[in-house]
């Protein structure tokens, strides 16, 4: 059956659904169609993205729309308690249970229930819950009888139920028996345009509750609106465009700057890993973590082997800095300052001077200390000496100026007996 374009207009308006974006009207089409059914109907979507509006479409365009229509977050309710609030117990039937208590699926009898974070859920509550869609049968907590109920169940979820059923947490009966129709409600993000026109209907709303004028964007300041992701979706502009209403007193024309300096920064990790991982790659912020280590161990050893091709092999200095010049250009401007000692101890010459002028320099330093460079042990031991006699034996600031912990210099100190 076809939605005409009217119709879709209509119930957006009727339940207060701002946008005209494509997604945003299939979803609506989709939930005008499955309403006069008794189908179950499973609404996946971002946190904040509307997802409770569509399983109000979905009862008041029904037959039970006479009936009661109760909207549950499953997440919310611990899991020591929720068999009883959906179903109800008896009295007695565990600590504090002074009486009998009705449950959601036994006070709804005849209406619409919308378990919202349906993900959530314990999996013993599941199989209760698998049992009422398939039969329309439930047993109290503490009881043996078994009661019957008609209620339509509508869910929903921001996490992939698929994953969670992969992993065990959630069952692949019970998904199925609640996907029979899915509604997909997209992110504000993938709404282009409708952005404007919520931020527009939020601005008046907050200008009527706080009597004052409403605010107004710069044609600057709509390209980033547009552009921000906005990981909240339509919970996260509501709250921006108020806080801007109440703060804006002077001028209520907002420009980009000013525009700017409302919007929260958005997470600081790497975009390549944020945009080329999907959620089915099941890569968490931990995974990236080890990733980034590893490759800063990796860039270390290299340094590492830099360093040590540099003592072992002194004719290659010269060569080195050539190819490393931003390296150790720093680290001689930092000598020059007298703010780092590794300058000092490395007596790297300048990077600006002729290849000869280095290949003849070094060969002068590895004259004076020939016996010394054939041995990283002693190069390190002298590092140690001249960083104490420097800081005057004080331990703490020589490991600093080494680039280790105080606890490794100790353990190299009583390693090279250099104990005073």
């Amino acid at each position: 059956m076809a939605i005409s374009d009217l119709e879709i207009q209509n119930v957006k308006q009727r339940f207060g659904i701002i946008g005209n974006s494509p997604l945003l009207n299939n979803a609506v089409s989709v939930a005008i169609q499955v309403s006069p059914t008794d189908m179950s109907v499973l609404i996946t979507g971002e946190s904040g993205s509307g997802k409770e509006s569509f399983s109000k479409i979905i009862h008041h365009l029904s037959p039970r729309k006479h009936g009661q229509f109760i909207a549950i977050n499953c997440g919310s309710i611990p899991e020591g308690t929720i068999d009883s609030e959906l179903f109800g117990h008896e009295k007695g039937s565990f600590t504090g249970a002074h009486e009998a208590r009705k449950g959601y699926f036994e006070v709804t009898n005849g209406g619409t229930i919308f378990l919202d974070e349906i993900g959530e859920m314990p999996l013993g509550t599941q199989a209760r819950l698998l049992r009422v869609l398939e039969n329309g049968e439930f047993i109290k907590v503490g009881s043996s009888k078994v009661q019957k109920t008609d209620v339509r169940v509508v869910a929903a979820t921001n996490v992939n139920l698929m994953r969670n059923v992969e992993e065990g947490k959630f069952r692949e009966d019970l998904y199925y028996r609640l996907s029979t129709v899915p509604i997909y409600v997209p992110p504000l993000r993938e709404r282009g345009r409708d952005i404007e026109l919520l931020f527009r209907k939020f601005a008046t709303d907050f200008a009527e509750k706080y009597r004052v004028k409403p605010i107004s964007l710069t044609d600057d300041a709509k390209e980033i609106l547009i552009k921000y992701r906005f990981p909240g979706n339509i919970r996260q502009l509501k709250n921006l465009v108020e806080q801007i209403s109440v703060l804006s007193t002077d001028n209520k024309e907002i420009n980009a700057e000013t525009f700017q300096r409302y919007l929260p920064k958005e997470n600081s990790l790497p975009a390549i890993y944020k945009n080329s991982l999907s959620e089915k790659d099941g890569v968490s912020e931990r995974d990236i973590l080890y990733k980034v280590l590893f490759d800063m161990k990796k860039d270390f050893n290299d340094l590492k082997k830099l360093v040590l091709d540099t003592f072992t092999n002194p004719s290659k200095a010269a060569q080195i800095v050539k190819e490393h010049p931003g390296l150790f250009e720093g680290i001689h401007q930092e000598g020059n300052n007298g703010s780092s000692s590794e300058a000092v101890v490395l007596n790297l010459p300048p990077a600006n001077m002729e290849d000869n002028e280095h290949v003849e320099d070094v060969h002068d330093i590895t004259h004076e200390t020939e016996d010394d460079s054939l041995s990283i042990e002693k190069k390190e031991k002298e590092l140690i000496v001249r960083a104490l006699r420097k800081n005057n034996n004080k331990r703490k600031y020589a490991a600093r100026d080494l680039g280790i912990s105080e606890r490794t210099l100790y353990r190299k100190i009583k390693q090279y007996d250099l104990e005073e």
